[in-house]
């Protein structure tokens, strides 16, 4: 059975699953329990599941992780929400001192097996710190696994995957996607949490993206075809671990490859892709590995967001120059 359903009540439908599964699973968070988020995520989830187990916090990001991290030295599996991506900077000492080296330090006896979900991206006219894209920061850091759904059933499915890995996991939600519906099947058997899915099938270029941007690049896509290209679409969902075999399967059919995704360019996870590809490809490569993404400054107002987030003219502006190659 599929049910159509948007991508925040997918990931409301997963909580509730794993909640209902595992009395050791916990949701915490600023206003996670009587308001249900602020965009109501984990709806009726205090309701039916207590106070207990889904626990509104103080307003105190480092806090917040700091005692998920004690609970799952006791045997929980604590889920933890960040408000807003912009926020979680409090939390960030917690989170790659503590939460990403605990199973290194002590020499793999001790696993933490917490999820931090973060509403992340731009779209939705917000102020400050409500927009940013900070992925690349923690994929950085060892000992941390970070991925990022683009649909509906993938938001159902790596939201209890993410739950059930006992490493420390950090959950991208494209924040501007939340009300983007799709069918869920919730009695599938769903794939490996960090494999990589073409989402449409190519043979002129690869179009490589993960979370809010692989909308965008399926529309690039079809926009292209409508001048006699066949772009491949390869969501990542995943940007640490990166699934480097697919891209690299992806390349060696369609030569060329553009890298989407909101945060900036300059140092972005697209860089790494570049890099890796074109060692693994370089006499496969018809033309430069090319990125579209966010400009090297602050996210700016809400007035000018659309001028900073990629968007369907940059993007095709990136495949006409890789394809003039």
């Amino acid at each position: 059975m599929a049910d159509k359903m948007a991508l925040a009540k997918a990931i409301n439908e997963s909580l509730r699953h794993a909640l209902e599964a595992d009395p050791k699973v916990l949701i915490m968070g600023e206003d996670v329990g009587k308001l249900g988020g602020v965009f109501r995520v984990t709806d009726g989830l205090q309701k039916d599941f207590g106070e207990s187990r889904v626990i509104d916090t103080p307003l105190a990001e480092s806090g917040i992780v700091g005692t998920a991290i004690g609970l799952a030295l006791r045997g929980y599996r604590p889920v933890v929400e960040i408000q807003f991506d912009g926020f979680v900077f409090p939390a960030y000492d917690q989170i790659v001192t503590q939460l990403a080296k605990m199973h290194a330090r002590s020499l793999g006896k001790v696993k933490l097996p917490v999820v931090v979900r973060i509403p992340y991206g731009g779209g939705i006219g917000a102020v400050e710190h409500h927009s940013e894209s900070p992925e690349a920061l923690f994929a950085h850091v060892s000992g941390l696994k970070i991925v990022s759904p683009s649909n509906s059933s993938d938001a159902y499915w790596m939201m209890q995957q993410a739950i059930q890995s006992d490493d420390p996991v950090i959950f991208f939600e494209p924040k501007r996607r939340y009300w983007d519906k799709a069918e869920v099947a919730t009695e599938a058997i769903p794939g490996p949490l960090h494999k990589a899915q073409v989402v449409r099938e190519g043979t002129d270029l690869t179009l490589a993206a993960y979370g809010p941007m692989v909308k965008l690049c399926q529309e690039v896509a079809d926009a292209a075809a409508e001048e006699g290209r066949n772009l491949e679409v390869l969501d990542l969902r995943s940007v640490s671990p990166l699934d480097f075999d697919s891209i690299q399967t992806s390349v060696e059919k369609t030569r060329r490859l553009v890298v989407v995704h909101e945060a900036p360019v300059f140092f972005g996870s697209g860089a790494e892709i570049a890099a890796r590809i074109t060692e693994r490809c370089f006499y496969h490569l018809e033309a430069p590995v090319l990125r579209v993404g966010g400009y090297h400054a602050p996210y700016p107002p809400a007035r000018l967001e659309e001028e900073y987030l990629p968007n369907l003219d940059r993007v095709l502006d990136a495949v006409d120059r890789s394809l003039a190659y």
